[in-house]
């Protein structure tokens, strides 16, 4: 019961936010539920409760490996909300305060779901939750990215849909009862209509996948990430694709215990290569180091799905990244949203010299790039290191190496557009808009804050993590 307030108690804290009178102190709900959050998702994390084989919502392996990480960056953000906001002051924050802080309570719903349906139900409803939330800026060019990530997410999300349906019916059709709980599903295992198995795995993939970003389903991210606040950029890139990874692990668990694992994880492993691939070229040619941040993402989703391709090392090494991924990307997310500010644009044919305007920021900025970029002692360092082993140790090599080529060739476009920013003078219309943009503590101490805990994540594991990692790995790969 006790799991259950990670949901109940952002839910509580949006309806009080969209009551609560004053603009100028409501943003200091999110960093008041965030913290209350993170604690109560740590203490289940080292005390994890017992969670009945037929519950529909539990804090089961798979959920205490994520969602702490989840809830932590979440957490940070939250501090950086307050200073945000307060920049923001000329724009009413009742309706993205709230809608923040339900965001929480979904995906804590999202990541505790052991059922399809409720899976699909909260995966759709922080797809809708998120719409004013990229829209906040309320230019056209956000109105336009919201559209494009509503109808491509909704995409995504019916064929989810349509995919749990062929699930269902690969249930019913060989006698059973069409329980959509996930253990249930496992258990009926060589029972189930191995064709509409893999029906429901491919429309589930495409689905789940449009939701992590996976190419050639990531059309969304670069409007969506470049057009978002950085703040929004980092939960969508740290929390919500989570979520869709999460169901695609569960999803591919039922379809191996049905005797299709061997498929599951040959499309797994192409379509991570191929997001890989797709990744890297656009950020050899992107010149918005916002967009650069949201192909960086495709890239990482892509990693994540290779890491879930080959076996339980693999796995392991996958929900090692997500913490070590979710943190950088946040310390970027948040780093590039006050160069944004700062610079008037995302572009690179308008800004440079940011070293001089935000010297803080842009410090913040470039360890990030090389942190994304797994460069030591960073921790997507030890996580992509983890999968290479697990990728030799399982036989494929060839797949590593294309892996190790695309990573050469995003860390190229990467360092090219960071570098590009931060580099040089800035222009006299620069310097006339950074002034305007104060390096502030609550906006510099929660990017640095979560660039810390990625180093020392990476140099200093803690076994208990270590520990809830290979329990969620035996959940989904049983014997591993």
């Amino acid at each position: 019961m006790t799991a259950y307030l990670l949901i109940i108690l952002p839910l509580v804290g949006a309806v009080v936010a969209a009551a609560w009178p004053d603009n100028r102190t409501r943003p200091w709900l999110l960093p008041v539920v965030g913290v209350g959050h993170a604690l109560l998702c740590f203490w289940l994390l080292v005390f994890p409760p017992e969670v009945s084989t037929t519950a529909w919502l539990g804090f089961d392996p798979l959920a205490r490996a994520v969602l702490p990480a989840v809830s932590l960056l979440y957490m940070v953000c939250a501090v950086y909300g307050v200073s945000y906001l307060k920049v923001r002051a000329e724009r009413p924050n009742r309706v993205f305060v709230s809608v923040l802080l339900a965001v929480l309570g979904l995906l804590s719903a999202g990541h505790m779901s052991r059922h399809l349906g409720l899976l699909w139900i909260a995966t759709e409803a922080v797809t809708l939750a998120a719409v004013p939330l990229l829209h906040f800026n309320g230019t056209p060019r956000a109105f336009e990215a919201t559209w494009k990530y509503l109808l491509v997410g909704g995409t995504g999300i019916a064929l989810s849909l349509l995919g749990s349906f062929c699930l269902g019916y690969a249930s019913l059709h060989s006698g059973g009862t069409g329980d959509l709980t996930f253990a249930t599903l496992m258990a009926q295992g060589a029972g189930l209509s191995r064709p509409w198995v893999l029906i429901a795995w491919v429309l589930l993939l495409v689905g789940y996948g449009t939701k992590m970003g996976l190419a050639p389903m990531h059309t969304w991210k670069p409007d969506a990430y470049g057009e978002a606040p950085g703040l929004v950029g980092a939960i969508l890139a740290g929390g919500v694709t989570t979520v869709a990874f999460t169901a695609i692990l569960r999803v591919r668990a039922v379809v191996s215990a049905a005797g299709e694992g061997g498929i599951a994880d040959r499309t797994l492993l192409a379509i991570g290569l191929f997001s890989m691939l797709v990744a890297a070229l656009f950020l050899l040619g992107t010149r918005d180091f916002k967009r650069m941040l949201a192909y960086s993402s495709v890239e990482h989703m892509g990693i994540l799905s290779i890491g879930a391709a080959l076996g339980g090392a693999g796995l392991w090494a996958a929900l090692f990244h997500v913490w070590t991924n979710s943190l950088t990307k946040g310390a970027l997310f948040l780093s590039a949203g006050n160069i944004r500010r700062a610079a008037g644009s995302a572009s690179m044919d308008a800004v440079r010299g940011m070293t001089v305007l935000t010297p803080r920021s842009a410090a913040i900025f470039i360890a990030g790039m090389f942190a994304v970029t797994a460069c030591p002692p960073f921790g997507p360092f030890f996580s992509e290191l983890a999968l290479v082993r697990a990728g030799f140790a399982s036989g494929h090599g060839l797949a590593i190496t294309l892996f190790l080529g695309c990573l050469l060739f995003a860390f190229f476009g990467i360092t090219r557009v960071a570098f590009g920013i931060v580099d040089g003078r800035p222009r006299p219309a620069m310097r006339t808009e950074g002034r305007r943009f104060v390096e502030t503590a609550g906006v510099i101490l929660p990017p640095l804050a979560l660039l810390g805990i990625s180093v020392w994540l990476g140099l200093f594991t803690p076994p208990l993590l270590r520990e809830v990692w290979q329990a969620a790995v035996t959940q989904l790969y049983p014997g591993s």
